[in-house]
C-alpha cells in the first residue's frame, strides 16, 4: 500500500502515517492574468511562507498545489487551490480527509473588502460575508468554525464594479502596506505553529 502511494502521490509525499500539524491554505485564482491582483492576495501570502521557509510548492494534487515541510517541529501544508475562488472547498476538503486532519489545523488566508488595505484581521469563526471562496469552504467543510486570516484590500471608491475591483491589480500607492500586511500575516502562521490560534489572534488582532 504504501509503494502504491508514493507512485500516486510521489516520493516527496508523507505515506508514512505521520500527521501533518497545520494546513496553511490561501485563496486565489490561478493564471497568470490573476497573479498579484487584490482577489489572489491569499496565494501572495503561501509565496511568502514558502520563500521564507523554503517550502516549494511542486506537489499537484486534490485540486491544487502545495508543498509540505517541517518549520520548529512542526509539520505543515502550504496549499494554494487551483478551482478557482468559488470551488475552494472541493480542493481542501479532500485535502483534510488524505491526511486525517481536522479543521482546527486549518488556517484560511484570503482577501477581505471590508477591512482597510494592509490591516489584519484573525477570526476563528464566522459566515462568508459575500466572500465565495468562503462560501464553498462552509459548504464543503460543514461548519463556519475555521480559522482564518482576512487581509483588507479595502472597497472600491468609485467607478469599478466589485469583480472589476478584486480581479485588478493594487495601486503603486497600496503597495507599502499590503506587502507589509503579507509578511504580518506569514508571521501570524509562524507563531501559530508554537501558540493557539487564539493566543495568535489576540496579538495581531490589536
Amino acid at each position: 500500500m504504501k509503494k502504491f502511494l508514493q507512485s500516486l502521490f510521489g516520493k516527496e509525499q508523507d505515506v508514512s502515517g505521520g500527521k501533518i500539524m497545520k494546513i496553511f491554505v490561501g485563496l486565489g485564482n490561478p493564471g497568470r492574468q490573476y497573479e498579484e491582483t487584490r482577489h489572489n492576495i491569499g496565494f501572495m501570502v503561501i509565496d511568502e511562507l514558502a520563500d521564507k521557509w523554503n517550502i516549494p510548492l511542486t506537489q499537484s494534487k486534490f485540486k491544487g498545489v502545495f508543498g509540505q515541510g517541517t518549520i520548529n517541529g512542526e509539520k505543515v501544508l502550504l496549499v494554494k487551490p487551483l478551482t478557482y475562488m468559488n470551488l475552494s472547498g472541493e480542493c481542501v476538503r479532500p485535502l483534510l480527509d488524505f491526511y486525517k486532519l481536522d479543521v482546527e489545523d486549518l488556517v484560511i488566508i484570503y482577501d477581505d473588502l471590508d477591512l482597510p488595505a494592509g490591516k489584519l484581521r484573525l477570526r476563528q469563526k464566522g459566515s462568508a460575508g459575500g466572500h465565495n471562496g468562503i462560501k464553498s469552504l462552509i459548504q464543503h467543510l460543514q461548519t463556519q468554525n475555521f480559522n482564518r486570516i482576512r487581509m483588507g484590500i479595502d472597497r472600491p471608491k468609485n467607478g469599478p464594479s466589485i469583480s472589476d475591483y478584486v480581479l485588478g491589480k493594487f495601486h503603486a500607492e497600496e503597495r507599502p502596506a499590503i506587502d507589509d500586511s503579507i509578511k504580518k500575516a506569514a508571521e501570524a502562521c509562524e507563531e501559530n505553529l508554537s501558540k493557539e490560534f487564539l493566543q495568535v489572534m489576540n496579538t495581531f488582532n490589536q
